[in-house]
């Protein structure tokens, strides 16, 4: 793991791009403040908060989050039973707090999801819910819905419980920790369950033919007032980990299309046309595609150190295209698999984070008792894709442009300077300058990704001067040397 640090050390920088984020909340019209009316149902919902008569405190439950969230949806506890395992993960109990119809849930409903930004977190709950009483904090009694998981000697799920009840963290732990206490072969029985648990499940993943996208995160971050690039491919626990969450989500989808009521998450599958343009761009790019080898396991296969094949994950974005929300009530749509998941899926494990998946816990919750669903909780559910569609938009835009912001502010001064980059995208310039179309590079250092003038190919190590760094308009442009 390699990070790239951006010093803002000239105090006029460092106030300018301090200025120019605040500027991104007004700017995408995001919600940054809870109305008073707000907070205090959430304070009268805490106080009024009665913890669940069943008690499974005795689970020995851990969360494993990046070091520094306080948000903690979820926490686990893995063991063996014959000759498979038993997992139990408990979600933070976020209905016991907001009650459907009430203020506190009109306003969620206008947030969508939480907004991490550099210089600060913008929650889709009061923080005295999302940070306090609803997170799965480590020796705090907690109400969380607990699923239990029965899985074979495969990782294959042969039975599923899902219950209201208490919960207690027993630690919380970080991706780091955990992934460095397995390297060295100092980890807890049950971290090393994770890793074959989930070591698993990706191979019952790939025998589903399901597929991911593996291009190294574009983050930014923010230590002690200094402001950072972060790019990095997911540590091995973070894919092991992820897929206890599918796991969960997979079953919550297949518990709401057996109740004919929920919402799932959808995504269809490529078009043949965007995979024969894939494979064509494989081929330019000189990496075998062979004709039988499914794209998901093609994929799997490329190595990102190879700047060829990291550009080609790249322009694999064309196959994950359309993923939306779908909700169900009565009949069954047409399609209701996630392609990349290659099943049908739900997002479920997330409610302090996600809009979506507080409702989608309370409809499981039903389901599982046998009870019919109540119809407030039914007539919202037609509601939510579109809420939550224009949500993901606005934060995939803020998110980018705070990544833009911070480049550009740390580059605005290195104007002229020369820079190793790997290109993403190929870029093209006529003889005459009077033609010419972008491309995108990833400079070796800092972990800046942006656009580029002059011919190159994509997949290749190229020298790049910086011709412009402007923080007003977010804009930074390189050009290749000698082009």
């Amino acid at each position: 793991m390699s990070h790239q640090y951006i010093a803002l050390t000239p105090e006029a920088r460092s106030t300018a791009l301090a200025q120019a984020l605040k500027a991104l909340e007004t700017e995408f019209e995001v919600r940054s403040e809870f109305p008073a009316e707000v907070l205090e149902e959430a304070e009268r919902a805490i106080a009024g908060f009665e913890l669940p008569p069943i008690d499974k405190r005795g689970i020995e439950l851990v969360t494993i989050d990046p070091a520094s969230s306080t948000d903690l949806d979820q926490a686990l506890h893995l063991s063996r039973s014959g000759e498979g395992y038993l997992v139990h993960y408990a979600i933070a109990d976020v209905p016991g707090f907001v009650a459907l119809g009430g203020i506190l849930d009109a306003e969620t409903r206008l947030r969508g999801q939480t907004v991490y930004l550099p210089h600060r977190r913008i929650s889709l709950h009061p923080e005295s819910i999302s940070e306090d009483a609803g997170s799965l904090l480590p020796n705090q009694d907690r109400s969380a819905y607990l699923w239990t998981f029965t899985l074979d000697a495969e990782g294959a799920v042969t039975d599923t419980g899902l219950q209201r009840a208490i919960v207690r963290s027993r630690e919380k732990l970080s991706y780091v920790g955990v992934q460095e206490s397995l390297d060295a072969g100092t980890a807890t029985e049950m971290l090393q369950l994770l890793r074959e648990i989930g070591l698993k499940r990706i191979e019952l993943e790939r025998a589903r033919g399901g597929a991911s996208l593996r291009i190294p995160s574009q983050e930014v971050e923010c230590i002690d007032g200094t402001y950072k690039i972060v790019s990095d491919a997911p540590l091995p626990v973070e894919d092991w980990n992820a897929q206890i969450s599918l796991m969960t989500g997979m079953e919550a989808a297949r518990i709401m299309l057996e109740a004919k009521v929920g919402l799932l998450r959808t995504m269809p599958a490529p078009a043949q046309k965007d995979i024969n343009i894939f494979r064509l761009q494989a081929k330019a790019l000189g990496t075998t595609w062979e004709p039988t080898q499914p794209y998901g396991e093609f994929l799997r296969s490329l190595d990102l150190a190879d700047p060829r094949q990291l550009a080609l994950m790249h322009q694999a974005t064309s196959l994950f295209r359309g993923a939306t929300y779908t909700a169900i009530d009565g009949e069954l749509p047409p399609d209701t698999v996630q392609a990349a998941i290659a099943a049908p899926y739900a997002h479920t494990t997330a409610p302090l984070r996600r809009l979506v998946d507080r409702f989608a816990l309370l409809v499981c919750s039903y389901a599982v008792t046998g009870q019919e669903v109540p119809r407030g909780l039914r007539e919202v559910l037609p509601t939510l894709p579109d809420l939550m569609n224009d949500s993901n938009r606005v934060v995939n835009k803020i998110e980018r442009a705070a990544i833009d912001t911070v480049e550009a502010a740390s580059l605005a001064h290195r104007v002229g300077e020369r820079f190793r980059a790997v290109t993403l995208t190929g870029s093209e310039e006529s003889s005459n300058g009077n033609h010419r179309s972008l491309g995108t590079l990833q400079l070796e250092s800092p972990a800046v990704m942006a656009p580029f003038e002059g011919s190159a190919q994509a997949g290749v190590h190229v020298e790049v001067e910086l011709v412009h760094a402007d923080l007003a308009s977010r804009k930074v442009l390189f050009r290749i040397v000698g082009a």
